[in-house]
């Protein structure tokens, strides 16, 4: 029994030294390797317990890399699917910066002028919204223009 959660330990200690990974990420990476949930669970519970795996260090990681290209909304929703408290992710969120800004600076990267027409206006905040902008950050950025 020692030496499977030695094992275990092991090798959530070799994925987490890749990058850090959310809870449920990582419990789901190590089931197969797991002899019973209990086991695995005790593993991750002593993780946490020495601070080598955080969810909310995790949230704040993954908005940083990803702020700069995608919205709250986008980045709300990966962090959910990743199995990230809600907490932690409204915690994380205001570390990405304005939202109004980064939809902004990606507007202009992409399109850099104002829509000449109601297509290429539909098409220009399609494009922010897929990329998980709020209504109202796109909005200001369409009515702004490029400010």
């Amino acid at each position: 029994m020692p030496d499977s959660s030695a094992a275990l330990r092991v090798a959530a200690l070799r994925l987490l030294t890749r990058r850090d990974h959310s809870r449920a990420e990582l419990k789901a990476r190590l089931a197969a390797q797991a002899e019973s949930a209990e086991l695995l669970d005790a593993v991750l519970d002593a993780l946490q317990a020495e601070r080598l795996l955080s969810d909310h260090r995790y949230a704040s990681q993954r908005v940083a890399a990803r702020g700069s290209r995608y919205g709250n909304a986008r980045l709300r929703q990966e962090l959910k699917q990743q199995g990230v408290a809600d907490d932690d992710i409204a915690a994380a969120l205001p570390e990405a910066g304005d939202e109004t800004e980064r939809c902004r600076a990606i507007w202009a990267r992409k399109f850099g002028q104002v829509p000449q027409s109601a297509e290429e206006r539909a098409k220009q905040m399609r494009f922010l919204q897929y990329r998980g902008f709020s209504g109202e950050a796109i909005r200001q950025v369409m009515r702004g223009g490029d400010e």
